[in-house]
């Protein structure tokens, strides 16, 4: 048989065991409605409705951008996936929704299946910390394309809500509490930044710096904090009225986009310690606080708004299911011509 196609570039049989590479991967996060197996032209998944008067599907898509970068260069790829699994199911779980399946996508130069199978690995520890099934995806080589060593993945999520119970930001009103969710760093946002400014003050990633537990790019690597299972649980306790995932855009952009007109989002200043891996980041960049706060979660990564009366209580309730909660400010009515959150 020709392999003129393998010498194009492109190599059908390491495909192949690629997906023999990852078929235990994918099947260990399936979950109940899961009817199909690896290696349809379609996944298929039949979700449980009983218990819902007005079911509606909510999606979600995203990637993990220049972080990559850093994971290739550190040549530790197992962790990737989770990131791109925590951008999707983040996002979703800011409207109430439950996650049930994911799928990805996988682009490389070359591909390698060990290597690549790290990514899914990743990507399957992803799907099991937000309790929803890996259910297909799709690699592609393109070498004319992509650098050698070079690869991208994006990722879909869907997940499913009752329509009377979508969290829209509609019932924000003043007075109401901003309780922050604590994040692992940077999650996948900023990276061409921080790329930027490793290259521009030569800094090492495999070395610790002052004040880091681990090497610069072990840092930088850190997973991006998961939430959507909390919120599923969360809810069902507290009148959650608005959630806010705090990616590109950081605080200025995100929590905007969930409060009614005529209500301002105040945040108190020193209600958290902002993580070292950010101050580092601002020392080596210049950048002031106030774009600090628009590239960067710097710390907290999701905000939810809720009564006063709730407040402690939920802080506490995340505590006890292991992530951080801290109170970080509070809704006001917004004054003529000014901003829709303000910081002080």
């Amino acid at each position: 048989m020709s392999d003129s196609y393998k010498k194009s570039g492109v190599d059908i049989d390491a495909g192949n065991k690629f997906v023999n590479n990852i078929k235990d991967l994918v099947k260990s996060t399936h979950i109940h409605g899961v009817i199909s197996e690896v290696g349809g032209y379609g996944a298929l998944f039949a979700p449980n409705i009983s218990e819902m008067k007005e079911p509606v599907l909510v999606s979600g898509t995203d990637g993990v951008g220049t972080k990559l970068k850093i994971a290739i260069q550190m040549k530790k790829l197992d962790t990737i996936g989770i990131d791109l699994v925590a951008m999707c199911v983040n996002d979703i779980g800011c409207l109430g929704a439950k996650p049930l399946f994911f799928l990805d996508y996988l682009a490389t130069s070359k591909l390698e299946p060990e290597l690549h199978a790290d990514v899914v690995k990743g990507i399957a520890e992803g799907c099991k910390m937000a309790k929803c099934a890996l259910i297909g995806g799709e690699t592609a080589e393109m070498p004319d394309f992509y650098k050698k060593g070079d690869f991208d993945i994006a990722g879909f999520s869907v997940g499913i809500i009752d329509r009377e119970k979508i969290i829209d930001g509609t019932d924000i009103g003043v007075g109401n509490v901003i309780v922050g969710f604590h994040s692992t760093g940077p999650h996948s946002n900023g990276y061409s930044l921080i790329n930027k400014v490793i290259k521009d003050s030569q800094l090492d990633l495999q070395k610790k710096y002052e004040g880091f537990e681990e090497s610069l790019g072990e840092a930088l690597l850190a997973p991006t904090k998961i939430y959507s299972h909390l919120i599923e649980n969360l809810r069902k306790i507290f009148n959650i009225k608005g959630i806010a995932h705090i990616t590109g855009g950081g605080f200025w952009e995100n929590i905007p986009r969930i409060l009614p007109r005529g209500v301002q989002a105040v945040i108190t200043k020193g209600s958290w310690e902002v993580p070292h891996i950010f101050r580092f980041i601002q020392k080596h960049s210049n950048m002031d606080e106030e774009e600090m706060f628009r590239v960067f979660n710097c710390g907290i990564g999701m905000v939810l708004i809720v009564d006063k009366d709730h407040a402690e209580d939920l802080t506490q309730a995340a505590s006890t299911n292991g992530i951080q909660a801290t109170i970080i400010g509070e809704t006001r009515i917004m004054p003529e011509n000014d901003k829709a959150i303000i910081m002080e």
